[in-house]
């Protein structure tokens, strides 16, 4: 893996709003459909030159995508779809088996060993979107079809950046749900016991 921290640079502008996204209220809902992603989507795809980026979820053996910024004729994949984990960058990228940045996968010593795509891969980066409890809940990726050799370091970190938005986002949400379902199962013994009583 890779270790920038603050103090190695100035923050430029994608970056500070991505920080300022980061401490932002959630709006509640779906989580990877909330305004605050969603700009740092599309943020990322115009920042890093892109041309699709996506948040997946890892789902009983499967990678499913969630939400995916790109245009209507770059769209590869639809969200909802899902492939077997195991034939995924996605799985690579996260058990280490592959890089999390490739500047010109054509050129990529790797890619021979690498499950097939249906279309050309210049360039692609991944990192994990890993919950507050230590769990990966998926990826959020993004790729461009022609070589972008321009990607640096600095554009991986934008990208673990925006992971820590998204798993926040999705902390937040499960969290509220989490709490909601204490509160009706904390009211249940009370109202058996009330019927009960009433029954006696």
């Amino acid at each position: 893996m890779y270790a920038l921290h603050p103090s190695d640079y100035a923050p430029d502008a994608f970056e500070v709003r991505v920080s300022e996204l980061l401490v932002a209220t959630s709006e509640g809902g779906d989580p990877l459909v909330s305004s605050a992603v969603s700009e740092v989507l599309k943020l990322l795809r115009e920042k890093l030159d892109m041309d699709v980026v996506f948040v997946s979820e890892f789902v009983d053996g499967r990678r499913v995508f969630r939400r995916i910024e790109a245009d209507a004729d770059k769209r590869m994949f639809e969200e909802g779809q899902s492939h077997p984990l195991e034939s995924t960058f996605c799985q690579r990228v996260v058990d280490g088996r592959m890089p999390n940045m490739i500047k010109d996968f054509p050129n990529y010593a790797g890619a021979k060993d690498l499950p097939k795509v249906p279309f050309p891969l210049g360039s692609f980066m991944s990192v994990p979107v890993v919950l507050s409890d230590g769990r990966i809940y998926g990826t959020l990726c993004c790729f461009s079809f022609a070589v972008n050799e321009e990607l640096t370091q600095r554009d991986l970190k934008k990208l673990e950046m925006s992971a820590q938005l998204t798993a926040r986002r999705i902390d937040e949400v499960r969290a509220r749900e989490a709490d909601m379902a204490m509160a009706n199962w904390s009211l249940e013994p009370t109202d058996n016991l009330v019927s009960s009583r009433r029954a006696h």
